[in-house]
């Protein structure tokens, strides 16, 4: 029996096709038109409707370019199932190279939204309806806030045999944290919905960052093949294993100051290693930043300056600290390039 027709925001995707949509979402206050742009890969066979969205903040441009990269792949040629790809959902904040909407709400906090709500409630609301509802698998793509950055990691709420926890270990991060859910995000609204849903956060606001765009290309293509969604041999290496962090903190600032930091991204820490120093304009006064607890730093502040009790340094827990710190010197291997067979 041939596949039915794919059905999304009033227009027809016929099997074996692909095609973009412009989902009107808004006018300006000029009335120009605004719309959430939408490509639709759907397979002649059966298979799962993964949604694969990025920019619900929109100076979060890394997961942009994670979709646009995953749609030129040659990979999902021959697919099975369908495949809904949204690069910027946060068009508003895009444009303005701001995480937020014009009304400075936060729209991954204004799930499942209203239709007569605010402009968050609002946006909410249409993405959710004309595209959300639509999926049975979804992964949502996010980077640090402004000034911050973020190891690639995977967040997700995970019970053991999930499907939740199949994406996640298939992704191929090389940390996994078992996130509780936040009140009016997308991954709220999806889990409420019993859909499986794996959020990935890597790198830093309104930067290009290779090492946080590559793994989140072959991570959604890793867990598009764990779906059956992708068919044929798979020659890339095998993804790096990821370790389930048991929770996480943040180091914060002593003083007001300025920051010099004295650990990496990724770095192993013990408790009471000093992470950096801050210190005023001067050095008159200085105080350490230390480590609270053993873990792998997964997050830390780009800017100097800070303030007394700004977070600085986002440390994850693990029961096996020594494989937790060998899964991300894999990782780290993993995305460097082979070498040239001339030298």
């Amino acid at each position: 029996m041939p596949r039915p027709p794919f059905e999304l925001a009033g227009v027809t995707i016929k099997p074996g096709s692909r095609l973009q949509i412009d989902v009107p979402v808004a006018r300006l206050y000029t009335h120009a038109p605004l719309h959430i742009p939408v490509e639709v890969v759907h397979g002649r066979r059966q298979g799962p409707v993964l949604l694969v969205c990025g920019g619900i903040h929109g100076d979060e441009i890394n997961s942009v370019e994670i979709v646009r990269r995953l749609m030129r792949s040659k990979q999902i040629q021959g697919l099975h199932g369908t495949l809904i790809a949204v690069p910027i959902v946060n068009v508003f904040g895009f444009m303005q190279h701001s995480r937020y909407l014009p009304d400075r709400r936060d729209l991954n906090r204004c799930f499942p939204g209203s239709e007569s709500g605010s402009l968050g409630g609002r946006v909410a609301a249409l993405f959710r309806e004309q595209i959300v509802d639509h999926a049975t698998h979804i992964i949502d793509l996010h980077t640090g806030a402004i000034h911050r950055t973020n190891l690639p990691q995977i967040r997700a709420q995970l019970s053991p045999g999930s499907e939740t926890e199949r994406m996640a270990n298939a992704f191929g991060a090389p940390v996994i944290l078992n996130a509780e859910l936040r009140e009016g995000s997308l991954r709220h609204y999806a889990q409420s919905r019993g859909i499986p849903v794996l959020t990935y956060e890597a790198g830093e606001a309104l930067r290009f960052d290779e090492w946080a765009i590559t793994p989140g290309v072959r991570g959604v293509l890793r867990v598009m093949r764990r779906l059956g969604m992708l068919t044929g041999e798979h020659r890339r290496r095998a993804p790096p294993t990821a370790e389930l962090a048991n929770g996480s903190s943040w180091a914060r600032a002593p003083i007001d100051g300025i920051l010099r930091p004295k650990v990496r991204l990724g770095a192993r820490v013990a408790k009471g290693d000093v992470l950096g120093k801050v210190a005023d304009p001067f050095g008159n006064a200085e105080a350490a930043v230390k480590a609270m607890a053993d873990g792998i730093v997964i997050g830390m502040s780009r800017l100097p300056l800070a303030n007394e009790g700004e977070a600085l340094f986002h440390i994850a827990r693990f029961d096996a600290i020594e494989e937790a710190e060998n899964a991300i010197e894999t990782f780290h291997s993993s995305l460097e390039p082979p070498p040239d067979p001339l030298y």
